[in-house]
């Protein structure tokens, strides 16, 4: 597969791309635009297309570091800090740049060339797959903004350029997940192998429209399923239809955008951010701000996971890539109690010292989080795991163990898909599934099977994490309880919107607090029925 370095040089070739980079104001920014999106070719349509993949997957720290390591992966105590001023998620404090980064990123970079997109092809018979495939790419951008904010603009929402709206209204997220849904649905059946494609401006599945019908249908899956405590019946109907379209049958399915080392349209921001002054940069010789939970890194050690030294090491081998083999020994690996600072650690830890932050283990920067990682939006794993559900819930005819099984087989086969081309053998696989058995029993003992591993096997999809802890209560954690939090002690059910909305977007901002309830981070949104 080309690099995406190799990709865009084609298209800055073509000049598009400067045409893209002029376009790319703030849609729900409120900063009007004088181009006639009109004006657009075909070559361009396919040219925006590659821009947007590339941004939904990383713009900057605000839809990569900030809410997907930050907060949710602290929340959900993969990753602690003590520091309470960068690492807030642990211990459920408000940053406004942080509960702003996705909000402003999908509102203000994700959605205007899907948005544009959408509205140059959506009329022409001949581009009925770019369309569809726009309209696939709509909902995963949408779905991320919904589960983490709860109501949030989406009939009207990156109409700024193209419709001059800047002020779009909230709109209920029983009414968006109706709709998401009802897109993917139509999207899936309308594409049409007999009609041209994206093409190689594809960089997820090189235009093969039954790949992205595939996608469709697993993305169904994952919402179908978001639905269980909310509307059960509703939630089977979705399920059933996505199962019967044909979701992933492989880690060949994964919907993956590939990255390499270079400029900031190549790399993968979130690695590439944990690698810097906020994450656990090298040169700070283990004294970074982001370490691994103690949390996971208990329940890793505890099931000799074989992932482990993929996913943790210990900074020496950060530093220098040769000692990997010795730094990622299970054994020597520490996780760091989630909720302190680093004052209140020493009530835990009496000794604890400033050198006593380089014991603890970070993200392994050479595989998980290099700038050569590729960001999954879906993976096989997932889906198998969705599935092992669907059949415990007699939603679908499969066996819940085998479902387990596959989906643990593969994740752990998806380390060749990284830099340094991890891999376990089979016999390790085998083993870890004889030391962690899919045990039965009860519903909720084959719940909670399930989904921990779901929390383990997405390690760095953390907003996914986040959003089915939500849904399934999996895995059970212990909340912290840090001075002056955001929730009284208790896991927060969402993040608040951007103070500009409030400021801005007055009337339709207010109208949303009285639709959903209070602005605040215990507030439940839709589908996270108690």
């Amino acid at each position: 597969m080309k690099t995406i370095k190799q990709k865009l040089t084609r298209l800055i070739l073509q000049g598009s791309l400067i045409m893209i980079l002029l376009a790319s104001a703030c849609d729900s920014g409120f900063e009007e635009m004088n181009q006639n999106p009109n004006a657009f070719t075909e070559p361009v349509i396919g040219s925006l297309f590659s821009y947007n993949l590339i941004r939904t997957a990383g713009s900057s720290d605000d839809n990569t570091l900030y809410p997907n390591d930050k907060l949710a992966g602290a929340m959900m105590q993969i990753f602690a800090s003590l520091n309470p001023y960068q690492w807030t998620g642990d211990k459920y404090l408000k940053k406004a740049g942080y509960t702003d980064g996705l909000f402003n990123a999908v509102f203000g970079v994700e959605l205007k060339e899907n948005v544009q997109i959408l509205t140059l092809t959506k009329d022409d018979p001949e581009m009925v797959n770019y369309y569809n495939i726009a309209r696939i790419w709509h909902v995963y951008i949408m779905h991320r903004a919904t589960d983490m904010y709860g109501d949030v603009p989406y009939f009207e929402a990156g109409q700024g350029y193209t419709e001059g709206n800047y002020k779009p209204k909230f709109d209920k997220q029983e009414d968006i997940y109706a709709d998401m849904l009802k897109e993917l649905d139509e999207a899936a059946k309308n594409l049409n192998p007999s009609k041209p494609s994206f093409g190689s401006a594809d960089y997820l599945y090189s235009g093969d429209v039954g790949k992205w019908k595939t996608f469709a249908y697993s993305m169904m899956l994952r919402l179908g399923l978001r639905l269980t405590k909310v509307d059960l019946a509703l939630s089977e109907t979705w399920v059933k239809k996505a199962i019967a379209g044909g979701v992933m049958q492989s880690n060949a399915d994964i919907a993956r955008l590939n990255h390499s080392s270079g400029g900031e349209l190549n790399y993968y921001w979130d690695g590439r951010e944990l690698q810097g002054g906020e994450g656990v940069p090298p040169s700070e010789e283990g004294r970074g701000y982001g370490k691994m939970a103690q949390t996971f890194v208990s329940h890793l050690k505890n099931t000799a996971d074989p992932r482990l030294p993929f996913y943790i090491t210990l900074w020496p081998g950060n530093a220098d890539p040769s000692l990997l083999p010795t730094s990622t020994n299970p054994a020597d690996q520490k996780g760091l109690p989630s909720g302190y600072d680093a004052s209140s650690i020493k009530s835990i830890i009496p000794d604890w010292t400033d050198d006593s932050y380089a014991e603890y283990s970070e993200i392994n920067l050479h595989t998980v989080a290099h700038d050569a990682t590729p960001s999954i939006f879906l993976s096989y794993n997932e889906v198998k795991l969705y599935l092992a559900e669907a059949a415990l819930r007699g939603w679908d005819s499969g066996d819940p163990k085998t479902y387990y099984e596959e989906a643990v087989n593969a994740s752990m086969k998806m380390g060749p898909l990284y830099p340094g081309s991890f891999s376990i053998p089979q016999a390790a696989i085998d083993q870890y599934l004889a030391d962690n058995p899919y045990t039965g029993g009860t519903f909720e003992a084959q719940m909670e099977q399930i989904h921990t591993q779901f929390w383990v096997s997405q390690f760095m999809n953390n907003m996914e994490i986040f959003a089915n802890w939500r849904r399934t209560g999996y895995p059970k954690l212990t909340p912290t309880n840090y001075p002056g939090n955001e929730t009284g002690g208790t896991i927060p059910r969402r993040i608040p919107y951007p103070q500009s909305e409030a400021s801005i977007n007055t009337e339709n901002y207010k109208a949303a607090i009285d639709s959903q309830g209070p602005d605040l981070w215990t507030t439940r949104i839709w589908w996270d029925k108690e």
